[in-house]
């Protein structure tokens, strides 16, 4: 396809599990198509494309089947749980992106592609898991759990006791170059989900899994640089970023530079469970070598990277 266009659209993960909707697989498909008209939209303009997502929520189900099953059906260790989410989901939005884009006679092959993503085996992250998944649990079954079954566990504020994981930096998308190669020749690659599966080179050489998940926002922006994207579009619930977001003086962003965000953020306008992630991968991607990053809802992908939605964030 003769374009120099290229963008990472990370989806986020109320695009497929809608807080108040009941999770069942016919919802998430449903809300899985009602989260792609920009992306749909770049599409026509003619972007090359890569659509990474969330699996917070699904990867929660998935460990509980993992529990429900002790005993029962063997284990399965967290990565490869990851791995089953990035093809589930990315089989979702596969499915639903091509019968939009052949609705819309709009000619694009689409492809999911299970990502690997390189992390160091020395972070200190791993050394420190601060990760909530999971079920919440009363302190005398998370306790009993870290005994029997060798996890770690923490008070998640005052909803209860939960499991903690790594949440190690990734430096590469083991897939980068069939990424790219086939995001050049206008197939829609959907790659990355759920940060991608965590992996390490050990000292043979060879790519080892890590019991961690990946944040799916720095994820994308490792994505974005490799594949040599000019945007990162992180699609979420809100239509801009804010300062003091909920307080009475809140104050939305229209256009940010670098600098700024940096600033906003050491200040602490971006909190860690919420936007401070999205914050975190746009300052990683442009100082990089990124040219924009747009912040937005779900439906403004293509007003955003146009300038007319969302918030828009450059380089110095």
């Amino acid at each position: 396809m003769a374009t120099n266009k290229t963008a990472v659209i990370a989806l986020g993960g109320n695009a497929i599990t809608v807080p108040g909707i009941e999770d069942t697989i016919t919802n998430q498909f449903a809300n899985t198509r009602r989260s792609l008209d920009g992306i749909v939209a770049l599409a026509r303009d003619g972007f090359n494309l890569v659509v990474t997502h969330g699996n917070g929520p699904q990867v929660g189900n998935a460990l509980l089947r993992n529990e429900l099953a002790l005993g029962k059906a063997p284990d399965l260790p967290l990565g490869v749980l990851v791995a089953d989410t990035e093809g589930g989901m990315g089989y979702m939005i596969e499915q639903s992106l091509q019968n939009r884009l052949r609705r819309e006679k709009i000619k694009r092959p689409v492809t999911t592609i299970i990502t690997q993503m390189l992390v160091r085996a020395d972070d200190p992250a791993i050394k420190n898991p601060t990760k909530y998944i999971g079920q919440f649990y009363s302190e005398q079954e998370a306790r009993e759990f870290a005994e029997t079954r060798g996890w770690q566990v923490k008070k998640d504020a005052n909803r209860g006791w939960r499991r903690v994981v790594a949440s190690p930096v990734p430096y590469k998308a083991v897939p980068a170059e069939i990424i790219r190669n086939l995001v050049e020749n206008g197939t829609i690659v959907i790659a990355g989900g759920g940060g991608g599966i965590p992996v390490y080179i050990d000292e043979k050489g060879n790519f080892e899994g890590v019991d961690a998940v990946i944040d799916k926002d720095l994820a994308s922006a490792v994505i974005a640089r490799e594949i040599g994207a000019s945007i990162l579009c992180i699609l979420t619930s809100v239509d801009k970023v804010a300062l003091r977001y909920g307080e009475p003086d809140q104050q939305d962003l229209d256009t940010c530079k670098l600098s700024q965000i940096k600033k906003y953020f050491d200040e602490g306008h971006f909190p860690p469970g919420s936007m401070g992630p999205k914050i975190k991968a746009a300052v990683m991607f442009l100082e990089n070598g990124g040219d924009l990053v747009t912040i937005t809802s779900f439906n403004n992908a293509r007003e955003a990277v146009s300038g007319k939605a969302g918030t828009r964030i450059m380089p110095d």
